[in-house]
């Protein structure tokens, strides 16, 4: 990860103690081909409406340092849809409405936990708590799903993801849905823990690939075993 990437409005910049963590982590995030894909994304946001807009790329880093994060969630691409992606995976913004895979994640939390269902999708309280809302690929092109996959952003989380399991102990991996769990093999299972369902979209979930995961009191059972407060979901 470059402490600042030469894109206009689409700039990472370690200015806060959160994102210069990362910034200057080990192994260093900071690929040769980080500018290639630099440059992939600047065309894009200069040639297209893409989300989410430039300063919320690297939302995720924002909000929790890696010595902080105690889960991962893995998502695929931001929302493609106006005023939705704001830079952590499955989240909306307040006041936005809830997408289908929202929407069944706060019922299956609901169902698992007996919190009841929030009126705001934003997941920014998550991410205070150290759960890190990454996804796969960081931006897309409006009304494009999967526009920028297989562009560089893989290379990059999934260097983010190994180090993440190189360098920390205990972590819990949210794996959801066929295309998360193949990130399973860049995790050390000696150190970490791993649960895997059906992807909270309606299409998985419609099938019963995801009710019933009980995935978010099974990641506090997790995390109080390992002395770590449990997340207030």
């Amino acid at each position: 990860m470059a402490s600042t990437l030469p894109l206009p409005r689409v700039s990472f910049r370690c200015v806060s103690p959160t994102t210069r963590a990362w910034c200057t982590s080990r192994p260093r995030l900071t690929p040769p081909y980080f500018e290639t894909l630099a440059r992939f994304v600047r065309d894009e946001y200069k040639q297209y409406q893409c989300y989410p807009k430039g300063s919320e790329i690297f939302a995720a880093f924002s909000y929790v340092p890696p010595e902080k994060v105690r889960v991962v969630i893995l998502g695929q691409d931001p929302y493609h849809g106006p005023g939705q992606a704001h830079g952590l995976c499955f989240s909306v913004r307040d006041g936005t409405g809830h997408p289908p895979s929202l929407i069944n994640i706060f019922k299956e939390i609901e169902r698992d936990t007996g919190s009841p269902y929030p009126q705001s999708g934003n997941l920014q309280r998550w991410a205070d708590q150290g759960v890190l809302l990454l996804n796969a690929t960081l931006t897309v092109r409006a009304r494009q799903a999967g526009s920028h996959q297989k562009k560089g952003w893989e290379r990059f989380t999934d260097a983010v993801i190994r180090r993440l399991s190189e360098t920390q102990e205990g972590l819990v991996f949210l794996l959801w849905g066929g295309f998360a769990k193949k990130k399973s093999g860049l995790i050390d299972v000696d150190r970490h823990h791993i649960l895997t369902s059906g992807h909270p979209s309606p299409l998985s979930a419609n099938r019963g690939l995801w009710f019933g995961n009980g995935h978010f009191s099974k990641t506090n059972d997790i995390l109080t075993r390992e002395g770590k407060p449990p997340v207030q979901w």
